[in-house]
């Protein structure tokens, strides 16, 4: 799978685990930042994520910041993107099955490695479930962002 992942400071070292282990898994990942632990705006960030997610429907994002709040708000602000914070498996794959869920944010100073690793797996391994309730829940959402 394609997957474009990105941090602030906060998550730089999670994220750069996160990206070999994604990487060694086989899939294609592209770090669009930060490139080193020096203070970044989480917004700057999640706009460089999100802008790739939002061209290509195969693609996936993974935020990680501090607590995983600042970059899902960012996240949210921008059309076709549907952002979660996830910091249990059931949300993880859920958020996508139920919601179709595109980017999934993560709080570095909430979740170690080995869960985030869990969470992602969960994540990427989710399918939506184009059932009338959940489709007419999204379509939904698409409407709430083009009245902005």
């Amino acid at each position: 799978m394609n997957i474009v992942i990105g941090s602030d400071h906060a998550g730089f070292q999670l994220k750069q685990e996160l990206a070999n282990w994604l990487r060694e898994k086989g899939h294609q990942v592209e770090d669009v930042g930060s490139h080193d632990p020096e203070p970044v705006d989480f917004p700057d960030i999640a706009h460089a994520v999100c802008s790739k997610v939002r061209v290509d429907a195969q693609c996936r994002g993974i935020l990680v910041c501090g607590t995983g709040v600042g970059a899902v708000i960012a996240a949210n602000k921008i059309n076709g993107i549907r952002a979660a914070v996830c910091h249990d498996v059931h949300s993880a794959h859920q958020a996508v099955e139920h919601d179709d869920v595109n980017v999934m944010c993560i709080g570095a100073q909430i979740v170690g490695p080995w869960l985030a690793r869990d969470l992602i797996e969960a994540f990427l391994q989710a399918q939506f479930v184009a059932e009338e309730d959940f489709v007419r829940r999204v379509e939904k959402l698409t409407r709430l962002e083009q009245q902005n």
